[in-house]
Order: C-alpha cells, then structure tokens, then sequence
C-alpha cells in the first residue's frame, strides 16, 4: 500500500526529498478517516441498533448498561483499534514515531476500557439496590472499592506502557511507597474497613434513622459509601459523616423502635406535693362514678377493710392503718385509662410509675408504647394522652407543680398591698 501511495505522488510530480513525508501523511490521514468510519458506524448505527434491541428484553441489565454509558464508552475501543493495527505501515520508515503512537493508544485503550468498566458497575450498584432494598451487603462501598483498586493498578498500566517498562517494575518500587499512599488514601482505607464492619455487624442500612449529634446529623440515611455517609435531616439538609466515624463514635440507631410493634411514650407530669391528701368518703364516692375506677374502688375498699379488720385497727385516725390517697387513686385511674386506650400497644412495656420526689414535685411517669410508629401520629396520640391527663388532675383534688410566673408574682404583690393597706408606724 505504501508503495501505491508513493508511486501516486510521484507522478503528480512531487520531489524525491518530500516523497516520504508525504507518503506517511497521506496514509495517517487515509487511516484517520477510516477510523472515523469505524467509529461512526460503531455509535451510530451498531449502538443504536443494540439500545432498540435491549428495551425489548425483559432485562434490566443491558438498559442501565446503556443508561450509564458502558457500551457508549467501549464503542471508541473500535476506531483506536484500526489506528493501532495499521500504524506499522503508516510508520515503517519512523520506528521511534510508531512505537510512541502505539504506546499512546495502548494507553488510551487502557483508559476507554477502566471507563466502560466502571459505568458497567455503576450499572450493577444501581440494579443490585433495585432488586434488593433491604440487603445488608454494602455493594456501594464495594464497588466504589473496587474503582479505586481497578483505576490504580490501571494508573501503574498506563504508566508502564507509555514509559514502555513492565509493570512488575513500577510495582517493584512501589514498597518504599506504602507510607505515602496509606497518607493519601487513609480516609479510604478507613472507609473501606468500616464499610466491611458495618455490613458484618449489621450496624447499619439504608433508610434508617440515626441521631449523631457530634455531627449534628439526626435524620434518614440515604447513602452509605466508601469514605462518607450521607444522613439527610428533617429539616431537608444534607449532613455527611466518614464512615468510619460510626465505628469509632457513638451513634443512636432507631431500627430497633422502627421494627418494633410501637414507639415509646416516657414522659412525666409534675404533682404539687402540698396537694397529696388522705380520700375522704366524699372523695371516695366522688370517684366511684368514675367509669375507670368503679372496679378499683370497691376492690381496694375490700381489701383495705380486711387488713385494717385482722390488725384491729382503730380507723378513726388518719395515720393508723392503711387508707387510699388521691395521688394513688389518680395512678390506678391513669392504668385504666390508658388500659382502654385504643392507640396503646398493650403487649409492650406498660408502666405508670411514681418517680422519686424533687424540687418540682413528685413525678408521675408514663411509660408506654404508641401502636402507630409513625412520627405526627405517635405525637398527636401523645399529645392527647397528656391533654386529658392535665385535664383530669383537678379531679382528684391535685395540682400540676410549675414554676411560678410573672402573673403569679404580681398577683401576690397585688395582695399583699391589699391586705396591708396604709403601711402604720407601729410606735404610734
């Protein structure tokens, strides 16, 4: 073919001195436009071809592939491939120019290939989360893992090609470079031994709600990978946390609560000390037309009798024997109640407590379980218990303890002035 080529050229006349030159970029330019046809034939005709073909299948693989470039970035192979084979013939009489141009497109086949290859398992990420959303092994950390590993034995390739040295040489020298490269990759190298230890613990998944407040993250996680985890808040925003801080830091996990039959309610109300009294029979009475209580009344009155009876004790003293309080009649009303409740979880941890008393009162904790778990309904049925407990407290001659307000303070100042009137000079 070079030879046409020449003999063409030198019957149009051309000098014997540019003869050569001429004929070598004569054929690149041949070889140049027909690596263009390649190439265009490839992605225009081939590619799309193959697009109408995959959307017929029931597969999803071969459309991701499409979707993320895979075969798109592969297609450029072709027209490298055609400079590459007749790059001989172009360069015979060039040897040191042939071999740099070959080196150059072993090289940048090396590089189309690492693309195709990790759009291919950007592909496999996207495919494998679709089919299986609640798989505990971390495919986004070991394909982003496997990148890293892939680009960096393709960097030493490339480099080997192009200097045109094997690669066992470079990676020969690369033992005085460990230190240096487990500096630059650490987060990475963290990142990808906690991604194994979540995964192998269980510590984490996609879409579960975690508090960690050193990073103020408190919402959804909505990506795990290999140096960060994404945690989108509940106010919208993105807070990002290394991987593998979850290891190293503490965190709370709310799985175990989103599992669960039911979300915790644990809150307390306050009662004035000074309100806490022995029942009187009016109060007795008054409380068993109470719905909730007519039960407890009666029982307790039975039994408070009986042991009251056996020991001979003389009931005609407040503190001898054993009587009902209003606080603890309130507490019995308050397991009714919440006993009836249709929102209350009755097969979980069911508590009404008496909480040690403080400066602001004696706690009255309730400690149960929501049967709705999710967050607005969990807080209006909290909101409702807690409504009609504040409502009802006056009802058993209580009072909820509070601090007292600036109201408070200018009511006692008000009586107080009208209580004294004209201050007197008691001398007078």
């Amino acid at each position: 073919m070079r030879e046409t080529v020449e003999e063409w050229l030198r019957l149009a006349g051309l000098k014997e001195w540019a003869l050569e030159a001429s004929t070598t970029l004569v054929l690149l330019c041949a070889v140049l436009a027909l690596a263009w046809v390649v190439d265009f034939v490839v992605r225009k005709i081939l590619l799309r071809l193959a697009v109408v073909l995959a959307k017929r299948t029931r597969s999803k693989w071969d459309d991701k592939l499409f979707e993320h470039g895979a075969f798109q970035r592969g297609a450029h192979i072709a027209g490298a491939l055609v400079v590459y084979a007749l790059a001989p013939a172009i360069f015979e009489n060039w040897p040191t120019l042939n071999a740099i141009i070959r080196n150059v497109l072993e090289a940048y086949v090396v590089i189309v290939t690492l693309l195709a290859i990790t759009a291919a398992l950007r592909a496999t990420l996207e495919v494998y989360q679709a089919n299986h959303p609640e798989s505990r092994l971390p495919m986004r950390v070991l394909v982003q893992a496997t990148t890293i590993a892939m680009w960096f034995v393709g960097l030493i390739i490339i480099i080997a090609i192009l200097i045109d040295q094997s690669p066992t040489v470079l990676l020969g020298g690369l033992g005085a470079m460990t230190a240096v490269l487990a500096l630059v990759y650490k987060d990475a190298l963290l990142g990808f031994v906690a991604g194994i230890q979540i995964a192998s613990n269980d510590l984490l998944r996609k879409g579960d709600w975690i508090e960690m407040p050193e990073y103020d993250a408190d919402g959804d996680v909505t990506q795990i990978g290999l140096t960060t985890i994404k945690v989108q808040n509940w106010d919208k925003t993105i807070t990002s946390i290394p991987s593998y801080a979850i290891i190293t830091d503490s965190f709370k996990n709310w799985r175990g609560m989103s599992e669960s039959g039911g979300r915790r309610i644990k809150r307390a109300i306050q009662i004035d000390m000074n309100s806490v009294q022995f029942c009187t029979q009016d109060m007795i009475d008054r409380f068993r037309k109470i719905d909730d209580l007519k039960g407890y009344i009666d029982e307790k009155q039975k039994e408070l009798r009986d042991w009251n009876a056996e020991r001979n004790i003389d009931d005609s003293v407040l503190v001898n024997g054993r009587r009902m309080t209003n606080v603890g009649t309130f507490r019995a009303y308050l397991v009714s109640y919440l006993r009836n409740h249709p929102m209350i979880n009755q097969d979980m941890t069911f508590l009404v407590r008496q909480l040690p008393p403080a400066a602001d009162g004696l706690p009255i904790q309730i400690y149960v379980f929501s049967a709705d778990k999710r967050w607005a309904a969990y807080e209006d049925i909290q909101s409702d218990i807690f409504d009609h407990i504040l409502a009802v407290i006056p009802q058993f001659d209580l009072r909820v303890y509070q601090h007292p307000s600036g109201k408070d303070v200018q009511e006692v100042a008000s009586f107080g002035q009208g209580f004294g009137g004209v201050r007197q000079d008691p001398g007078a």
